[in-house]
């Protein structure tokens, strides 16, 4: 993935994030990596934290330290009480656990599509409602959503090196286990195309997560001025008053970006949430407007879904 992809994400976050790539092209690594490349929890956020954990009969030592972020990777056979919580007593799980942080679903096409879908409303609003005979709680789940799924079920489809054995119709039914309603809430599709030999063995270094970090904070410090006096915090969280402000483009973007929503088939909620990515490519860029360049690339990352899901 490139560097600068990273950035956008977490400068996004805690938006949504889908990779689909072949075995061993990283996309697990890099979803462990993501904690280390955000902003340290707010004071406000740790608190939060500490009270979800605590809730949950949990210790901070014994899972995270102090001033990072939640990270969870249920495996894809969790149950949907584990998933969102629950239980005789209601009380938190997966979802509130990884509150502030990173919820990473491996192998997403291999979770139970009953679990998938409970997903869907609590990845909109923030939270998590649990009703159970010994009473009802409302838990917050503002969580980084990051999917990882190969492009068919052998894992190889398109892959110049190896030979993909999936038929038509298994390639087909393994997408379709993913429901375009959970898919439109994902606003970034990545592809993880595996590295040749020679990139492996080069030795060239990447970029470590500090000078990410700091990208990120300082976008997000632009964020939090804009966003200061409201309970707002992020570009992700913005209401529809809030994107018409902040994310104003001119005629010919919103031509452009029309054009795009026709092709692609995007639902009315992708315009939003193209236009809140397009704010943070944007900060990014430390530029105060959404250019040209801003816009394309957001509608680049929705536009991968309909070319391996259609």
């Amino acid at each position: 993935m490139p560097q600068e992809c990273t950035a956008n994400i977490l400068g996004e976050m805690p938006d949504n994030l889908l990779m689909i790539g072949p075995p061993g092209s990283g996309k697990s690594m890099i979803a462990k990596r993501i904690p280390s490349m955000m902003p340290a929890p707010t004071l406000d956020e740790q608190l939060e934290i500490l009270s979800i954990h605590s809730a949950a009969g949990r210790t901070i030592s014994g899972e995270m330290t102090w001033g990072t972020r939640p990270f969870r990777a249920p495996h894809h056979t969790v149950s949907d009480v584990a998933l969102l919580g629950g239980g005789t007593i209601p009380g938190p799980d997966k979802i509130s656990l990884a509150h502030h942080g990173v919820l990473f679903l491996d192998e997403l096409p291999e979770f139970k599509r009953s679990a998938l879908e409970t997903l869907r409303q609590p990845l909109e609003d923030g939270v998590v409602s649990i009703s159970r005979s010994a009473g009802k709680i409302t838990l917050p789940c503002a969580v980084m959503l990051v999917a990882a799924m190969n492009p068919c079920k052998c894992g190889y489809l398109g892959d110049p090196k190896h030979e993909c054995r999936c038929s038509p119709a298994e390639v087909q039914r393994y997408r379709a286990r993913i429901s375009g309603p959970l898919l439109d809430r994902i606003d970034l599709h990545i592809e993880a195309p595996a590295l040749a030999l020679a990139e492996w063995r080069s030795g060239k270094p990447g970029e470590s997560s500090a000078p990410l970090r700091d990208r990120v904070q300082t976008a997000r410090s632009h964020q939090h001025a804009r966003f200061h006096g409201t309970t707002i915090t992020a570009n992700a969280r913005m209401t529809h008053a809030q994107i018409r402000k902040h994310c104003t483009i001119d005629s010919t973007l919103g031509n452009l970006l029309q054009q795009a929503m026709e092709q692609l088939h995007l639902s009315a909620r992708a315009y939003d949430r193209i236009l809140k990515v397009a704010r943070t490519i944007a900060d990014l860029a430390a530029t105060e407007r959404i250019a040209a360049p801003h816009l394309l690339e957001a509608i680049e990352y929705r536009s991968i879904d309909r070319t391996v899901f259609h």
